[in-house]
């Protein structure tokens, strides 16, 4: 590791580090009630806790240098994860085909666009109510839900995609006596990715945060759902865990995604590599 990413990764720890001293000091000095604001120490133990596996038939008697453990942190981010990828996937379905057709016909953009714009200012949360009376509780409505979260962005950056190709191609491809399918597979399509993954990218991100809300309403496990029941029993240390777990997961997530963005556009002007 050179000396730059050190001096990097030491200045982006400052306020981490900053706010971790300040919590720990609130937290012992009794400014705060220690009900609603627990101490760092106490979360990263519940955390761990929350984190290792338990044996599935005598969990409360499994113990870790004498914390009972629970392993609950596992099924919970694999539940929250497999509704996000759902919702994404069945979202980018749906936005992908529509996009681009209303990106490459004014016709198809004239008859859309005035229903898209009526209900894409609609948050996901509002679809609540609807997502229960029709499937109930359970998977479907939280997919349901994170379906639309994912839908919106992926629909509107693949539409400017598509709409936005620079003329100068869309010419020369002309002159060069290109077909309508060469023009679209070969100069629309590979010009329209950069925004189509930026789409897909704030699509997944805006997915992962309703899948918290989805959770905390109509299922009964994943992250939001382990919040909210620590809420009950006011069990802030858990409460936080839970959160920085919602974090790394993002955080892992939207990295990945970057990844996946640089790779597939080492081709576009702008990156090194």
């Amino acid at each position: 590791m050179t000396r730059e990413k050190l001096k990097n990764i030491a200045a982006g720890a400052v306020v981490p580090v900053a706010a971790v001293a300040v919590w720990h000091i609130l937290s012992v000095s009794g400014l705060v009630n220690h009900n609603l604001l627990a101490g760092p120490w106490e979360v990263v133990v519940r955390w761990w806790q929350y984190l290792l596996p338990a044996e599935p038939y005598n969990p409360a008697e499994v113990t870790w240098l004498g914390w009972a453990l629970s392993g609950e942190l596992i099924t919970d981010a694999v539940a929250s994860l497999y509704r996000v990828l759902l919702g994404f996937f069945l979202g980018a379905i749906l936005a992908l085909p529509l996009g681009i057709l209303m990106g490459a016909s004014d016709r198809v953009y004239r008859l859309a666009n005035p229903t898209i714009q009526l209900l894409r200012p609609i948050p996901p949360i509002a679809y609540i109510p609807v997502a229960i009376l029709w499937f109930g509780l359970g998977n479907p409505p939280a997919v349901f839900l994170i379906t639309i979260g994912a839908f919106f962005p992926i629909l509107m950056n693949t539409i400017a995609g598509v709409r936005h190709v620079d003329g100068i191609y869309i010419r020369a491809a002309r002159n060069l006596g290109a077909s309508p399918y060469t023009m679209f597979v070969h100069v629309m399509l590979p010009a329209a990715t950069p925004y189509i993954l930026a789409g897909a990218r704030i699509g997944i991100g805006t997915a992962f945060i309703v899948v918290i809300v989805a959770e905390m309403i109509a299922v009964n496990s994943g992250l939001g759902f382990r919040i909210l029941e620590a809420r009950e029993y006011f069990w802030s240390d858990k409460i936080i865990a839970g959160m920085f777990s919602i974090g790394l997961l993002g955080l892992a997530i939207d990295t990945g995604m970057n990844k996946l963005n640089a790779r597939l556009l080492r081709w576009h002007r702008g990156l090194d590599h």
